[in-house]
């Protein structure tokens, strides 16, 4: 796409080109805030993909700074000086960079496990340091997202927000470092090691969890931006799910949804949320199916490198989730047959029910859960194998 479109880039690692969407204020917003960035004036969805249409970016010369009374302070989180994550990053080294995207640059630290000091490379405990651009004010809104929502939530299931840092225009996030990277790497990245069955369903179940918890928090969360990148996994590829800038607070006093910009990324996001700007708590349900249908094939949900007809993965693969025959030929290649076909057909049956149009005929993700549990105890009946029993008990 064009220099002046409204996508921008989250993940170094991975060129497959999915894509953020940003969007205007709908009509409800006016009052809302004026220095939105970058506009849409035109949203539809056809079957092909999600058109939008770019209007440019607003620009200001006046430094961006978070609104007194905004950020919700919390004790749990150590307030970092910029002094101490330049010395933990050696000055944000290039060499130390993880990732980079629209929001800037993530960054590998070494602090001391205990007090959080700035400690040499190799000594310690590592962490990440998300480094926004200064001069974006997507950075600084998903900045004060993370702030509030890691700041308040602790789950196994969720990355650990270790503190933060606002100095000098500067906004930072440090956080528990994932040593085996996003899901994302792991299904696509080439030359990367396969992930079992076995292994995709504990990723499954687990980030499953941790969207199931902010459902049904107190204040219940939607996490908006449900993805195989925002799913990290540790040295024991136990998932997180990272990346709160987009979460929001769920509806309330009975409403069945809230409305808001439309911000996601181009094959993750629901389609009534692209139609309408109308944010549900199932919508990310349906993310979650669009991510257990990555899993399942091994192709990321939007490729412009793939024939027309497969450039939307989930278009593409629809009509071949209820039928045997024809999951078998969609199955990504890379398990190698290693699966139990019953376990992949119920799986199939699991994305159609998250995939639904209609976000009222979602399941739950407590009811999602229930069905991944279920499916992980279903055994591959196969001569080659000396145990049936799966590595992961998630009971």
């Amino acid at each position: 796409m064009g220099n002046n479109n409204c996508f921008r880039s989250r993940q170094v690692a991975v060129n497959h080109q999915n894509s953020d969407i940003t969007t205007t204020k709908l009509p409800s917003q006016e009052t809302e805030r004026q220095n939105e960035g970058v506009m849409v004036r035109n949203i539809s969805e056809t079957k092909e993909d999600v058109s939008l249409e770019s209007e440019g970016k607003s620009s200001t010369s006046t430094k961006i700074m978070p609104s007194s009374g905004r950020i919700n302070l919390t004790p749990n989180l150590k307030i970092f000086t910029l002094a101490e994550l330049k010395s933990a990053t050696k000055n944000f080294n290039p060499d130390a960079m993880l990732g980079e995207g629209g929001f800037g640059r993530v960054f590998r630290g070494w602090v001391d496990g205990k007090t959080y000091a700035p400690s040499r490379a190799g000594v310690g405990m590592p962490v990440a340091v998300k480094k926004s651009n200064p001069d974006s004010f997507q950075g600084l809104e998903e900045w004060q997202a993370e702030v509030k929502f890691l700041g308040k939530f602790s789950h196994p299931n969720l990355v650990k927000l270790l503190g933060y840092c606002w100095q000098e225009s500067q906004f930072l996030l440090v956080y528990e470092y994932m040593q085996k990277g996003s899901l994302e790497n792991h299904l696509f990245r080439q030359g990367a090691e396969a992930l079992s069955w076995e292994t995709r369903l504990k990723i499954a179940i687990e980030a499953a969890r941790g969207l199931e918890y902010l459902h049904t928090s107190e204040k219940s969360v939607i996490y908006r931006d449900f993805k195989a990148s925002n799913i990290l996994l540790d040295g024991a590829f136990n998932a997180k799910l990272s990346d709160f800038g987009l979460a929001k607070l769920g509806p309330i006093d009975g409403n069945s949804h809230i409305t808001t910009r439309i911000m996601g990324t181009r094959g993750y996001a629901a389609p009534e949320y692209v139609a309408t700007g109308h944010l549900y708590v199932k919508s990310d349900v349906y993310g979650f199916g669009v991510v257990l249908l990555e899993m399942l094939t091994g192709l990321p949900a939007v490729d412009p490198s793939r024939s027309s007809e497969k450039q939307n993965l989930v278009y593409w693969a629809i009509p071949s989730l209820s039928s045997k025959s024809k999951l078998k030929k969609i199955m990504d290649t890379r398990l190698e047959k290693k699966y139990p076909m019953n376990g992949a057909m119920k799986a199939g049956e699991l994305i159609l029910k998250c995939l639904e149009s209609d976000p009222k005929d979602r399941p739950s993700m407590n009811h999602v859960l229930d069905d991944l549990v279920r499916i992980s105890e279903i055994k591959e009946k196969s001569k080659e194998r000396k145990s049936n029993v799966l590595n992961y008990n998630p009971k």
